[in-house]
């Protein structure tokens, strides 16, 4: 067993592409599966917190500062500067503004340690930004909802942020006391058995959250293929852009995986905690953004893909 999620870890980033493949080809499956994302997800976050470990998480809050930094820049500045860009030319309640609005105010991805780790990189620095993104993310959606009355009700949103911190913070705490009793000291093959474990969990989730996308190929190809040329533009975009700034300014030695989180984002969130969520174009861009999501390991290789010892250097 150990052996077989071996290959599947280091073919992850096939794997994840074998999983949009099956979103596309699945829509029932898809739609059997999108019911139970919430419980996926979850369940990857046990994976990577059970990877991290409680003494390599509570080591990386001497890097609190920072971190803060980084989430107050992604989920408070960027979607603010998105409002107030969209505002100046009138268009606030603009499908794209408001849609680009609720991704930049997203919490980092469940899967972004893992995509780090995908790229040679180490899953800490992403996993500080998921939890302290996820903790802060009550805080930072109330100015965006205050001025962007478009995005639907504030309660709501702070009702369901709150909710799911509290559903990962258990989450968080029960790896820790697993890994804790179970496997304390963890052999490197175990590692990368887990892994592989993750990877698989993000081609299963992957099929779920795009079953929007196949109905639309079918009657609106032009309309998809416009809503996943933003997808791809945004995500990479972001990575690229953030990537440069980390590199030469704030935090040269963790760029990549920092960059990483500045892409991808866990924009489902917002499935339950907005009404502007539910709109068809929302669903549509949900699923087109998983493509330069679960493609990031492949197509951001040559930018991201170095050693992370060469970072410092």
């Amino acid at each position: 067993m150990l052996g077989a999620l071996g290959q599947l870890a280091r073919h992850g980033r096939f794997v994840l592409v074998a999983g949009l493949c099956a979103g596309l080809a699945l829509p029932e499956t898809a739609m059997a599966l999108r019911p139970w994302l919430s419980e996926l997800v979850l369940l990857l976050l046990f994976i990577t917190a059970f990877r991290v470990g409680f003494p390599d998480a509570l080591a990386a809050l001497r890097h609190i500062h920072q971190t803060a930094r980084v989430v107050l820049a992604y989920q408070l500045a960027l979607p603010l500067l998105c409002i107030c860009l969209f505002g100046f030319f009138g268009l606030a309640d603009h499908p794209i503004a408001v849609v680009l609005t609720l991704m930049l105010a997203a919490p980092p991805l469940t899967g972004a340690p893992n995509l780090s780790v995908m790229l040679g990189h180490p899953p800490e620095p992403a996993f500080r930004l998921l939890i302290l993104g996820t903790i802060l993310l009550p805080l930072t959606i109330i100015p965006i909802f205050w001025l962007s009355p478009a995005l639907g009700s504030l309660v709501q949103a702070l009702d369901a942020a709150l909710r799911l911190c509290g559903v990962m913070s258990v989450t968080i705490a029960c790896a820790f006391l697993f890994r804790a009793i179970l496997r304390s000291d963890m052999q490197a093959q175990e590692i990368t058995a887990l892994d592989g474990l993750t990877s698989l969990a993000l081609a299963v989730i992957v099929i779920g959250l795009m079953s929007a996308v196949a109905p639309t190929l079918a009657a609106q190809p032009v309309l998809l293929a416009g809503w996943l040329l933003l997808a791809v533009v945004i995500n990479f975009g972001l990575q690229v852009c953030a990537y440069f700034l980390l590199r030469y300014g704030l935090s040269p030695a963790y760029a990549a995986p920092l960059a990483i989180v500045a892409g991808n984002r866990n924009v489902a969130i917002f499935l339950i905690a907005a009404s502007a969520s539910q709109s068809e174009e929302f669903l549509i861009f949900l699923g087109c953004y998983q493509f330069p999501m679960y493609l990031t390991p492949i197509l951001m290789r040559p930018v991201l893909g170095k050693n992370p010892l060469s970072e410092t250097n």
